[in-house]
């Protein structure tokens, strides 16, 4: 038995100086698993069968050290967690309004702020699930000026992680799971796997409702429901069964959306300002919350309607253009086509399509965004999107192979501009009327982007009012427009579009 304990702390994934290995280029990222696996290689040969015993997760002990020393500060704390692949953000937001609106001091955390009550901030990581210690510490904070309930967005990494041990989940939200993140969780089961473990800390939480709120449309909704006391499902189909929440006489508007919530016996009148029939989903999860806390009809139905948008979702960039441009954070094969299939119908005109797909990620996941994108929009702008120290221009054409195969060509209806400013000015560019619409994916609130040489400052929503303000100052192009609106035609088939 050894009498030497060596201890390895590998940080994040970071990008991307070039560094050499015994002659050989690798970039930081390539360093980093390296390392990763010689010290796991040379800790198996040296500590040999017991190496499964005594060898514990390094995010483990790092949560467990985070809780000890800050006295385990979430005890006692009411918390919802949201988990899903999507719509994760949205729902913490509408379920946040929801208990404000009933008089609760409420924290939140998600994607896009943190904060409590109406002192909301932008995070400082660009990930969803802070650090341990961070939430920790804003817990902390947040009893001190006597929070009521905690609204936290949870992801599969953080999961997987320990970034939420120690925390206490009283109602526990699944969205919705489809592909994603199979870069760090390798296959979906994996990934499934660790979104259910949120469903069992609730279970664990004796001091809580033990009650889970499941997408009962989704294909994995009965493994999410096997591994909770209490459940309460919601469904976008029509059914009889009374037990399983449901929208009715749904109304869709551009900006809004209104329907009658029906669950047993009781109806709630809701609208809903943020845009689209996937959150007509996240407010159904919204009541749900407030109905399962005891919040009263009417402050259910005010509360989800009083959230007039979220930054980066659906957000509508005004300046002074006779058209509609739309920063929204959808990334996913899952998020577009819900996207898209409830845009579709409300454009007259072309509806242009601006996105990427990040570097060092799910690289199954770029043709099929080209793919669905290609379905209904009548243009693709296709650019960089947090692309590390991949190749941008490889990562775009598997974009644009996937909307090739579905009859668009490039240089005609797909543009390849890989500077993103430059691309949402080529996208803006591309409308030629009121009718028209352009949609800028896959940033939405994210305040930096990663490139080959770091991080860099960015901000989707005032990229967008430059260009506008720069298309607008000069004359319209109309024979660069009308050439493209010409080799595209209308691409608007009944059934799709």
């Amino acid at each position: 038995m050894p009498r030497i304990v060596i201890v390895v702390f590998i940080g994040m994934q970071s990008s991307c100086l070039d560094y050499k290995i015994e002659g050989l280029p690798f970039r930081k990222f390539d360093r980093i698993q390296a390392m990763k696996r010689v010290v796991k290689k040379l800790a198996k040969k040296t500590l040999g069968d017991i190496y499964d015993k005594v060898v514990l997760p390094k995010h483990y002990g790092v949560a467990v050290a985070a809780n000890v020393k800050r006295g385990f500060p979430a005890k006692n704390l009411k918390i919802i967690g949201v988990t899903g692949t999507n719509g994760k953000t949205s729902a913490a937001f509408l379920i946040h309004a929801v208990l404000r609106q009933a008089g609760y001091d409420v924290g939140l955390m998600t994607t896009v702020a943190y904060g409590l009550n109406e002192d909301i901030k932008p995070p400082i990581f660009h990930m969803t699930t802070q650090p341990i210690e961070i939430t920790l510490n804003r817990i902390v904070d947040m009893k001190k000026k006597g929070v009521d309930w905690l609204v936290l967005e949870v992801t599969s990494q953080a999961l997987s992680q320990f970034r939420v041990l120690g925390v206490p989940i009283d109602i526990a939200v699944m969205t919705n799971i489809t592909h994603e993140h199979l870069d760090y969780h390798k296959t979906f089961n994996n990934y499934v796997q660790a979104k259910l473990k949120l469903f069992k800390m609730a279970n664990r939480n004796r001091k809580g409702r033990r009650l889970g709120i499941i997408n009962g449309d989704d294909e994995n909704a009965a493994l999410f429901a096997d591994e909770i006391a209490n459940v309460i499902a919601y469904s976008m189909q029509p059914s009889d069964d009374k037990t399983i929440a449901r929208p009715v006489n749904i109304k869709l508007q551009p900006t809004s959306s209104s329907y009658t919530l029906k669950i047993k016996d009781d109806s709630y009148d809701i609208v809903c300002n943020l845009p689209g029939r996937f959150n007509i989903e996240n407010s159904l999860i919204a009541a749900l919350c407030g109905r399962a806390v005891g919040v009263s009809k009417q402050d259910i139905e005010a509360g989800i309607r009083s959230l007039k948008e979220i930054e980066g979702r659906m957000t509508s960039v005004e300046a002074g253009q006779d058209f509609p441009v739309i920063v929204d954070f959808a990334h996913t094969p899952d998020s577009f086509s819900k996207l898209f299939k409830d845009i579709r119908p409300l454009v007259k005109g072309r509806l242009i399509a601006m996105f990427g797909s990040p570097g060092r990620r799910d690289k199954i996941k770029r043709a099929l965004q080209g793919k669905i994108a290609a379905q209904y929009a009548d243009v693709l702008v296709i650019t960089e999107d947090d692309e590390r120290d991949e190749d941008g221009l490889g990562i775009m054409r598997q974009i644009a192979d996937g909307a090739v195969k579905e009859g668009m060509t490039v240089g005609e209806n797909i543009l390849l501009v890989h500077d993103r400013e430059k691309a949402i000015e080529a996208a803006i560019k591309q409308a030629g009327g009121k009718n028209d619409m352009v949609l800028l994916l896959g940033k939405g609130h994210e305040k930096h982007i990663y490139r080959a040489d770091g991080e860099h400052p960015w901000d989707e929503i005032a990229a967008a009012k430059k260009a506008l303000k720069k298309v607008l100052a000069k004359p319209k192009a109309k024979a660069g427009r009308s050439k493209l609106r010409k080799a595209a035609g209308s691409r608007r088939p009944a059934t799709a579009k």
